[in-house]
């Protein structure tokens, strides 16, 4: 059975804004031009809010899945990596809240690169999902 492809397509846009968020971070710690750190900040934001879009179409494709696709499927690493992703998107939200350097060195960049990370293994494992309920 075959899902409807709008979880597929949301899940695109947290895992641009995610490792957009990350290049900003290295492009501001690299020149300490403030506007860096600003578009990082609205990249995370962004980020997270499409990705709760992402997880509500991803919620109603589990849910309303039915027969034997949904019986072959693991979702659960892609869930925890998600979850993971999105708790420390907000926590790197808040980091990036704060004022002037210390919103983004060194904090705020090690916490963009490994939610960059986890939006790029959770869309491999969203990714080899779809894979696997199209073969079976």
């Amino acid at each position: 059975m075959r899902t409807h492809p709008v979880h597929g397509i949301l899940s695109a846009y947290p895992l641009a804004f995610f490792t957009g968020a990350f290049a900003t971070d290295v492009i501001y710690a690299r020149s300490a031009n403030m506007m860096w750190a600003n578009f990082s900040t609205w990249m995370i934001t962004a980020g997270l809010l499409m990705g709760v879009f992402a997880a509500v179409a991803g919620i109603v494709d589990a849910v309303t899945s039915r027969g034997r696709a949904r019986r072959t499927r693991r979702p659960w690493p892609h869930s925890v990596t998600t979850g993971l992703m999105m708790a420390l998107g907000l926590v790197n939200a808040f980091i990036h809240s704060r004022d002037a350097w210390t919103s983004v060195v060194p904090i705020g960049l090690v916490l963009s690169a490994v939610v960059a990370v986890l939006a790029l293994v959770s869309s491999w494992l969203g990714y080899s999902l779809e894979a696997r309920q199209e073969a079976a």
